[in-house]
């Protein structure tokens, strides 16, 4: 939900301009502005806590500590969290993997060992044991969050080598996991009786067929399948799908029809054309990380050029299946985070914060305030007021709404622009202007955005 204001009206001041801070009433009067809707409102609800919808945690980045005490320290954090207005979490992979101890869990071996079988060269995985595991997700539904899961189904790492009757040579495709479920061999991967090949083969690791029945009733289909496992007992309420530019959308779809829950895929794509086809793909059963605007934020505040912000975004085409961030554990190439963070926290789209960015890199009273802006006043769809080289004012038109005004000058500047409050009282909730102005009969005012910063406006 996208509109374009096409033009910003010229103010005709007979006058002296007037500019204080505390502004009663604003006399001048500026003209029309005309507004081109671009998509209409869309009724479908993203995962909702407070009016503007929930925020997600990436509750890991690469290489976490290992020793098997990190799902202790995310449980630590749960309540303070909370009182910030996080209502998911996303975790990494879960299970064993071929690297044991040390692996990030994205060379996944067994599904169903968890941290509770001694393989790979340990009993727990990275991150901690199965029972540390499901603490951690009972404390988090004790405050009302959700908790996703990191899904891996591409690929698998970690097994002997066998003879391979479909290549005609030896291929480590033969896993016999410790759980003793979800064995696996030659022809449960590409090539097979089945396929040659799917959508897409990652590093060399064996690629695994999704169009093998055995391997569908495994995954989601059986009443003891990763998916239902996870969901079921583990306590699972979500998914995040790794790297599914490799297998077909139709996967996420099964998965999703069986056990229902919030998903999203990474598809690693800066085209929002090619986000919104894999949204589709998936019968919308799915949200899609939005790293079309991931990278014109990076264009946009690195760049020193606002006008990026017109490019194209998932969020824009399909706000509702839209996962927007400025960080993940894979990527990390925005260095005027603050303002990146102003942005999706503001804007539409499902917004992830990055756990290095709030624990450790930026300051988190700030990232605080836009967590309860965007909760608490972002509402409806959006509406670009303005902008510039270095200046972009947007609004979003629900109740009570914002309008958000990004500065990247060295220099304070201000601005008229029309709102949908009549003659109200308004202020900066982010408090880096003190103005109160008071909105004409038409709503028409005028704000201010200090230097390299924002200002969030809404009803007093």
């Amino acid at each position: 939900m996208f509109t374009q204001i096409k033009h910003c009206a010229l103010l005709c001041v007979t006058g002296l301009l007037f500019a204080c801070s505390n502004v009663d009433e604003q006399t001048l009067k500026p003209k029309h502005q005309d507004v081109v809707e671009v998509t209409p409102s869309n009724p479908e609800t993203e995962q909702s806590t407070g009016p503007g919808g929930g925020v997600i945690m990436q509750a890991f980045y690469w290489d976490v500590p290992a020793g098997g005490n990190w799902y202790n320290t995310i449980k630590s954090k749960i309540s303070e969290w909370d009182a910030a207005g996080i209502s998911a979490i996303w975790l990494p992979p879960v299970s064993k993997a071929m690297n044991g101890p040390y692996s990030m869990g994205y060379d996944p071996f067994d599904y169903f060992d968890l941290g509770e079988y001694n393989q790979m060269g340990s009993v727990e995985t990275r991150f901690g044991s199965k029972n540390e595991l499901i603490s951690l997700i009972n404390t988090a539904h004790n405050y009302n969050i959700e908790v996703y899961a990191d899904i891996v189904l591409n690929h698998n790492s970690g097994a002997q080598s066998e003879y391979n009757p479909f290549t005609g040579t030896n291929t480590y495709t033969d896993f016999n996991p410790a759980s003793g479920k979800f064995y696996r061999s030659a022809s449960d991967f590409h090539p097979n009786n089945y396929a040659n090949q799917d959508e897409g083969v990652f590093g060399g690791f064996p690629d695994l067929s999704h169009s093998v029945p055995y391997v569908q009733g495994w995954l989601w289909k059986n009443s003891n399948s990763v998916a239902k496992y996870y969901k079921n007992v583990i306590g699972f309420d979500g998914w995040r799908f790794d790297y599914v530019k490799g297998f077909g959308g139709w996967i996420v779809k099964d998965w999703v029809d069986e056990v229902g829950g919030f998903a999203v895929g990474e598809n690693w794509d800066g085209n929002a054309n090619t986000l919104q086809n894999w949204v589709n793909s998936t019968s919308r059963r799915a949200s899609a990380f939005d790293f079309a605007c991931y990278y014109r934020l990076d264009e946009a505040f690195d760049g020193n050029d606002l006008r990026k912000l017109n490019g194209d975004m998932l969020w824009k085409r399909d706000p509702m299946k839209a996962v927007t961030f400025v960080a993940n554990h894979d990527t990390d190439i925005i260095y005027d985070k603050m303002h990146a963070y102003a942005y999706i926290l503001t804007h539409e789209g499902y917004p992830t914060i990055f756990y290095k960015d709030y624990e450790e890199w930026l300051d988190k009273s700030k990232l605080n305030n836009l967590i309860w802006i965007h909760r608490n006043l972002a509402v409806g769809n959006t509406s670009i007021l303005h902008v510039d080289n270095d200046e972009y004012i947007a609004r979003r038109n629900g109740n009570p709404g914002i309008v958000v005004y990004l500065n990247d000058s060295g220099s304070w500047v201000e601005r008229w622009i029309q709102t949908n409050w009549n003659s109200v009282r308004i202020k900066d909730y982010t408090g880096n202007s003190s103005w109160e102005p008071v909105t004409q009969g038409n709503g028409w005012v005028k704000i201010q955005c200090p230097p390299n910063s924002y200002s969030i406006w809404s009803s007093k």
